[in-house]
Order: structure tokens, then C-alpha cells, then sequence
């Protein structure tokens, strides 16, 4: 329930709750209802701190959830090996320590439900604060000669992404191996490649 005497700290509760409803079911299978209801709230509460209502809040609590991923890769690149392989360990460790932010589900589902406006600055920011780091670290890489000339560090920085967060959802009986060696296993398949021969 949010109560508290200080409007800054009963907001921040709102957003914790409201975005642990958003990463469990998503913008559009979440009413300001199940927000209110699990927070004890009536909608006039909820307006008085979010008059553009369930999307302004969406945004809000999406903004600061892109941010902290932003500052949490930039802390575990900064401090991996220096390496493209420790920075990208360092990188898949902090994806893993953390609920996931499930960018799939987000373009799909979440952003098409947006107004263009905000659905353009989430996307901007997720570039900007996750996917334009470790691009940087990429194309590092790339001009020193570690990796590919023809390679397109985007790409590969949206698909390390997608695919350290996509080890969130294997359940417990699977991963015995755990999901940081699971992780470590697709950084050495992206350093390395599958080595595929054709007809082999």
C-alpha cells in the first residue's frame, strides 16, 4: 500500500509497483485498476501524480527502468577486462543479476500501443543507453582488427541483448549448467562463430 508522508517516496513506491506490473503483463494488459488495487489507491491518486494517465506512467516507469539497464552495462563494461570478450562478459553478468527488460515484448507489444511521440523516445533511449554501448565497444573492436571489417556492430550489440535476456526465461531444470556459463558458451559462439562446413 503507498502511504507515506513524503510525495517523492510514495511516488517512487508507484513506480516500483507499477513497473513490476508492467514486466509481468505488459502496457496493454495493464489497467490503472490492477495498479491502483495493488497499491491501495484510488484513480484520483494515481492522476494526481500522472495526469496523462496509464502511458504517462508507462513512460516514467519504462524511462527509468532503460536508464538504470544504461548505467548498470556502462559500470560492467567499464569495469570487464579489457578485451571485447571481458567486456561482453561483464555485460552479460549485469543482463543476468537483473530482471530483464524484455525488448521483444516492448517493440512488439508495448511501444505499437504508444503515441508515436513516446514510442520514438523509448526507442531512442533503449539505442542510446543500451544498444550505442556496447556498439561502441564493437566498433572498437572492429577498427583494431578483432573482429570482422564486414561485421555490423548494431547488429551484433542488439543481438548479444536479445540474446543474454532470452536466458531469463529458460526455466530452473534447464539451466543446471547455470546462465552465466550458458552466457559465457554464446559469447565464444559470437567471438568465434559455429565454424559451419558446408556438408560435413
Amino acid at each position: 500500500m503507498l502511504v507515506s508522508n513524503n510525495p517523492s517516496e510514495s511516488k517512487e513506491r508507484l513506480l516500483d509497483a507499477a513497473e513490476e506490473l508492467f514486466a509481468q503483463k505488459g502496457y496493454t494488459a495493464t489497467t490503472l485498476r490492477d495498479i491502483s488495487s495493488t497499491l491501495g489507491l484510488t484513480h484520483a491518486s494515481l492522476y494526481y501524480h500522472f495526469p496523462g494517465g496509464k502511458e504517462e506512467l508507462f513512460v516514467t516507469v519504462t524511462r527509468r527502468n532503460i536508464r538504470r539497464h544504461g548505467e548498470g552495462l556502462a559500470e560492467a563494461i567499464r569495469r570487464g577486462e579489457p578485451s571485447l570478450r571481458g567486456k561482453l562478459q561483464g555485460a552479460a553478468r549485469w543482463l543476468l543479476a537483473h530482471a530483464p527488460m524484455d525488448l521483444i515484448r516492448l517493440s512488439h507489444s508495448d511501444i505499437p500501443a504508444l503515441q508515436s511521440s513516446s514510442a520514438n523516445e523509448l526507442m531512442n533511449l533503449v539505442y542510446q543507453e543500451m544498444i550505442l554501448r556496447l556498439q561502441k565497444e564493437l566498433v572498437s573492436a572492429k577498427e583494431g582488427g578483432h573482429i570482422r571489417a564486414d561485421s555490423d556492430p548494431g547488429l551484433l550489440a542488439g543481438a548479444f541483448i536479445g540474446l543474454i535476456e532470452s536466458l531469463h526465461s529458460i526455466p530452473e531444470f534447464a539451466a543446471r549448467r547455470g546462465r552465466i556459463a550458458m552466457a559465457d558458451e554464446l559469447i565464444e559462439i559470437l567471438l568465434k562463430g559455429l565454424e559451419y562446413k558446408e556438408g560435413v
